[in-house]
Formats: C-alpha cells, sequence, structure tokens
C-alpha cells in the first residue's frame, strides 16, 4: 500500500432519512501534521462535478487516524444517482484517492 499523501477518501456511508434528506459519513486518512498541514474538509459532489455538500474539517486529526465525520442532513436533488467524495488538504488541495457511491 503506497503512503497516503493529502487526503484520502477510505469510505462513504449513505443512507436516506426518513425527511428524504441523506445522513452521509466519510472516513478520511490523512498525512497530517498538526496545524501547519490536515485534511480540512471534504465535499459530496454529483456526476457532473457540482458540489452538492461540504463538510469543514475544523483542527488536525493528527492522532486519530483515520478519522469519520458526517453531515446529517444533507438534501440531493431526486436525479443524483451516484454521488462522488473528496477529501482537502490544506497544503495539497485535492490530491487524494476519491470515492463513487450510488444514492439508496
Amino acid at each position: 500500500m503506497l503512503p497516503v499523501q493529502g487526503a484520502d477518501v477510505e469510505a462513504v456511508t449513505i443512507a436516506r432519512n426518513a425527511d428524504g434528506s441523506f445522513h452521509i459519513a466519510v472516513t478520511v486518512s490523512s498525512d497530517e501534521t498538526g496545524w501547519d498541514k490536515y485534511a480540512d474538509k471534504w465535499e459530496v459532489l454529483g456526476p457532473d462535478g457540482t458540489v452538492l455538500g461540504t463538510r469543514i474539517l475544523h483542527h488536525p486529526h493528527v492522532h486519530e487516524q483515520p478519522f469519520t465525520r458526517s453531515l446529517p442532513a444533507l438534501g440531493l436533488p431526486p436525479q443524483i444517482t451516484t454521488i462522488r467524495v473528496r477529501a482537502h488538504d490544506s497544503v495539497e488541495g485535492f490530491v487524494g484517492a476519491e470515492q463513487v457511491v450510488p444514492v439508496p
């Protein structure tokens, strides 16, 4: 396995809430060093690249790798059948592994 560079999306779970929105949980691995370099957000994108949701990560997770955070109630347009999730590194940007998952 190659070492993580930037922030990799390791796993994504998506579930429909009772109100029709979606709970999305994302597991990220990152080569964080502290406040000078860390995974600072992840994004949910539609098939055309439109950003549908963003989860801001407010602090480094140096001693919690990998880590999972969620968006509890993301509204998605009904025509969206898959989403792409990517993580952002504060220094390297969007360079890590992404995941594409079907919308239930």
